[in-house]
């Protein structure tokens, strides 16, 4: 017997919530939509709620909500707008609410992921930072309200995959030596090096694999991307750094893959398409149709390299971060976003990311955060921080 599941999609209108939606609208005897929440595409939020008829659409700001609920007045549509963080949380945690799609990109989807951890919900994270920035604490919120953490990035749902379906947390136990992190290399693979600090927004959005949204877009070229995946492994599979191997592979049909003790290397492949994880986890532990093409591997040609730090420093900082840890790990995120949201606004080179992101990280105090408001005071010291090396030293 099929159970409805009630899904609250945080980060619908970007590309990981489109996704979902897909994935939702094939299976209506299965999944309810109860709440929506967006940013600014509001005619794209007003779309998706005259299809699937959310009880709740949430916005960042009054003004946004205003306009919002004058859309759909005209669309004769009774979905409830709120806004603002209080509500991002409150529907991320609604009683009849089963499962949350975590979405929402930045440090802005912390606060409703561990709303909905404390709250006992199945939660497909596609939040990076939630992990990035507050791992202990985020799995402390889970134990604690009995959630279930499903991960969404199309590399670590491939681990999960590749795990035991017994697995507790003890890599040890399980048998396993290895994660390896699979990674495309993105746009700037192959550039030569003198030519990286040249290199335009266009051109680092201008994924060769996956489409996806600008920051995340910049942060493949850069290669932060991975670096934040490898910080999110250590939290989701209890592994230390030295167990967390990147490896870039340009064809992006293994997502990743778990080496066992006994030499055995069990892999997940497919075609690069997030519905693949997003069916895998909305069905869970059932597969359910997601409306992505079945592999081809016929004449197809798979390498693997090892990533280069001079061409990645990126990655390098993500790993120092993480090896340091304490508040570390949050401040390399904040002065992340800050540096690639100069880059776009083409105020700073290409770079001058990796540059400001060191000397954030230089400047952040050591030591464990004790609450959630330790980790947002670092980010927001670490953001004036990187602003501030920016203002003097642009490209």
């Amino acid at each position: 017997m099929i159970t409805m599941q009630n899904i609250t999609i945080l980060g619908a209108t970007g590309t990981i919530g489109e996704s979902t939606l897909d994935v939702v609208a094939r299976h209506p005897d299965r999944f309810r939509v109860v709440a929506l929440t967006a940013s600014t595409q509001l005619e794209k939020l007003v779309a998706q709620c005259r299809r699937f008829q959310p009880r709740h659409a949430v916005v960042l700001d009054e003004v946004s909500a205003i306009r919002l609920r004058r859309l759909l007045a005209q669309e004769g549509l009774a979905t409830e707008v709120l806004f603002g963080i209080d509500d991002l949380a409150h529907v991320a945690s609604l009683p009849e609410v089963d499962t949350v799609m975590a979405a929402i990109v930045g440090s802005a989807g912390l606060r409703p992921a561990m709303a909905a951890a404390y709250a006992g919900k199945r939660i497909l994270l596609a939040n990076k930072e939630t992990l990035v920035m507050a791992g202990s604490l985020f799995m402390q919120a889970v134990a604690r309200g009995g959630a279930e953490l499903l991960p969404i990035d199309s590399e670590h749902n491939a681990i999960f995959q590749a795990l035991p379906r017994e697995f507790n947390g003890d890599l040890a136990a399980s048998g396993v030596r290895r994660i390896l992190l699979t990674a495309s290399g993105g746009p700037f693979r192959t550039t030569p090096l003198e030519d990286l600090p040249f290199v335009t927004p266009e051109q680092a959005c201008a994924h060769p694999n996956w489409v996806m949204g600008k920051k995340i877009s910049v942060d493949s070229a850069t290669m932060m991307n991975k670096g934040l995946e490898v910080i999110e492994a250590r939290w989701l599979f209890n592994a230390q750094p030295d167990q967390i191997e990147v490896l870039i592979h340009p064809q992006s049909v293994v997502h990743s893959m778990v080496d066992y003790l006994d030499g055995s290397v069990i892999a997940q492949l497919g075609n690069p398409d997030m519905r693949t994880p997003i069916a895998y986890a909305l069905g869970f532990p059932e597969r359910i149709e997601s409306g992505v093409s079945a592999l081809d591997l016929i004449g197809r040609a798979l390498t693997f390299e090892a990533p280069d730090y001079e061409r990645f420093p990126c990655l390098k900082l993500a790993y120092d971060a993480l090896a340091q840890g304490g508040m570390l790990p949050a401040a390399l995120n904040a002065a992340n976003e800050e540096a690639v949201a100069a880059y776009l606004a083409g105020a700073i080179g290409y770079s001058r990311i990796a540059a400001a992101i060191e000397y954030a990280l230089s400047r952040t105090l050591s030591g464990e955060p004790g609450e959630l408001d330790d980790l947002i005071e670092a980010d927001a010291q670490a953001r004036r921080d990187a602003r501030a090396f920016l203002a003097k030293r642009a490209a």
